[in-house]
């Protein structure tokens, strides 16, 4: 048995795996000394990007399979075998929006679910914007949004902005640019 937590896990089967995702299916004597299961789901690792650049933050705008709706969110991507997260940050923000960015601030890491999923994302803030054309893949259909960071924040608290690590990484920004007197953050 392996122990986790207070709880102890007795056997784990691996249920399902893609490129993006793994499920665990874990027999366990949980906390209270009863057996029973737990299914943890374990997403690939990835980075959400916030672009900004004179107070304007540019974000995603895409249809997402999951929730079946259109999404207004930060740059997000997965980390791919071999490349760290800025590496993984500079590459998705240029493809998804077209977007190079000379300054680079990491805001730390947000865990979006942590009841059931792993899913650890690392937050980054690139400002110094150089805006290109996008290179999106086959299944991406983009459409880069410019706003006030004022009006992101709006979005946010209204819930029209709804992705966790995005919401995470506007709201950070937003309480470091007023804790600043500089609007870049090194």
């Amino acid at each position: 048995m392996e122990q986790h937590g207070p709880w102890q896990i007795v056997r784990r089967q691996e249920v399902c795996r893609d490129s993006w995702v793994s499920l665990d299916e874990d027999e366990v004597t949980r906390p209270d000394g009863k057996p029973g299961t737990f299914s943890v789901v374990h997403l690939k690792p990835g980075v959400c990007v916030l672009a900004l650049e004179n107070g304007i933050v540019y974000l995603t705008e895409e249809f997402h399979y999951g929730v079946g709706r259109t999404t207004i969110e930060a740059v997000s991507g997965g980390i791919e075998a071999g490349e760290d997260a800025l590496s993984t940050a500079q590459r998705e923000l240029q493809e998804e929006l077209g977007i190079r960015a000379k300054e680079w601030q990491d805001l730390g890491l947000c865990d979006p679910f942590t009841s059931s999923v792993v899913s650890p994302t690392q937050l980054f803030l690139a400002q110094g914007l150089e805006i290109g054309d996008q290179a999106l893949e086959g299944t991406e259909l983009i459409r880069r949004l410019a706003m006030p960071l004022a009006d992101a924040v709006q979005r946010v608290m209204d819930s029209r902005i709804t992705h966790g690590p995005s919401c995470v990484l506007i709201l950070k920004t937003q309480l470091l640019l007023a804790q600043s007197n500089s609007p870049v953050v090194k």
